[in-house]
């Protein structure tokens, strides 16, 4: 039996992480013990952050599939609570569930903007553009109060710094004036994932994300103050928003964006039963479809790891994804992904700080 949803939750389940040495399981009758006064505890909780004195920010990637080498987080967990989101497994490593702990026991790393400033000062540091917001929403709901992400821009902007920023939410506009001064120095793109613009689908897909209509907005106005914008239609599920991938291009091409790119549903580790339950707590009636055609894009398998295919699968589906997309794209005159200027790396300069050594002359 799956767990019954959460309202404004992505799941219920508290299933372990692979790693967990001990699991909870409650037997009939407990479940009923823990409500009090109407309200479960376990089924209603709260938003707790933790924080964290970070030892290091940039991180270093090795994967074909993502155009970026270096990539930095501010937060670990998301409360968007995607229920698709890849991230989930790394609260594995955190003795937390990828489940319900991941989107409701989230950790700031509250030392974000002094450690990426140090890093950068690194006399071993050679720049690149770095990734910003790759395993969790950089502006999750919880970066209204914390900031850090703001930070982050802030010490970027300060040493002529190229951050590439991923995120669907409407958060990212508080910040428009920093992304607007990077913009103008050739220092900032802005990926924005639009995964459906149905706000039924929306609810129960990506529970507190912004709306489609919202992520349509932040397109513009980013595209207003020059910021280039990449849209990712991420992830195309079969025979849940499959049949929005026309309607989605043709509005983001409206708004403005430059680019475009789709990557296919992945299911890596704990994300698997999570999406499963999922199905079938929400579309029971088609659920065993959409896991036929997800196993269709694999070789049979729900997952494949393979460089090269885990982003888009193979077969006759992944074929008639990617031509109907590319026809999207044509009819949107838009282009696909990095149809836009590299961004500028010859500006990076630390700034002056106090104890440097004055030059002679």
């Amino acid at each position: 039996m799956s767990d019954s949803p959460i309202k404004g939750r992505g799941t219920a389940s508290r299933m372990p992480g692979r790693f967990s040495s001990t699991s909870i399981e409650l037997i009939d009758g407990q479940a009923e013990a823990l409500v009090e006064g109407g309200s479960s505890k376990l089924a209603a909780p709260p938003t707790e952050v933790r924080v964290e004195q970070a030892k290091s920010l940039i991180t270093r990637n090795s994967s074909p599939d993502v155009p970026f080498s270096l990539s930095i987080n501010p937060y670990r967990g998301c409360e968007h609570g995607c229920i698709y989101c890849f991230a989930r497994p790394t609260h594995a490593y955190l003795e937390l569930s990828p489940g319900l702990d991941f989107e409701t026991k989230l950790i700031a790393k509250a030392n974000a903007a002094e450690l990426f400033a140090r890093e950068l000062r690194n006399p071993n540091y050679r720049c690149e553009t770095i990734a910003l917001g790759v395993s969790t929403d950089p502006y999750q709901p919880i970066e209204k109060s914390w900031q850090l992400t703001r930070q982050l821009l802030a010490v970027a902007n300060d040493f002529n710094q190229p951050l590439s920023l991923i995120t669907k939410s409407g958060l990212i506009l508080r910040d428009l004036d920093l992304l607007a001064e990077l913009a103008a120095k050739q220092l900032i793109s802005v990926a924005v994932s639009v995964t459906t613009l149905d706000n039924a689908l929306k609810r129960l897909l990506e529970p507190r994300a912004s709306s489609g209509e919202q992520r349509l907005h932040v397109i513009r106005e980013l595209t207003r103050v020059g910021v280039p914008v990449t849209v990712l239609l991420a992830p195309v599920i079969p025979f849940i928003n499959d049949h929005e991938l026309e309607t989605i291009v043709a509005a983001v091409g409206e708004a403005g964006a430059r680019a475009a790119a789709y990557i296919m549903l992945r299911l890596p580790n704990e994300v698997l039963p999570l999406f499963r339950e999922w199905l079938l707590n929400h579309y029971p009636d088609r659920a065993q479809h959409v896991l036929n055609r997800i196993a269709d894009l694999h070789q049979g398998k729900l997952y494949d790891s393979r460089f090269g295919k885990r982003m888009t699968g193979e077969g006759v589906y992944a074929e008639l994804i990617n031509k109907r997309f590319n026809v999207a794209l044509k009819r949107a005159g838009i282009g696909g992904e990095g149809n836009h200027s590299p961004l500028n790396t010859s500006r990076f300069q630390p700034p002056p700080q106090a104890g440097d050594q004055l030059p002679l002359w």
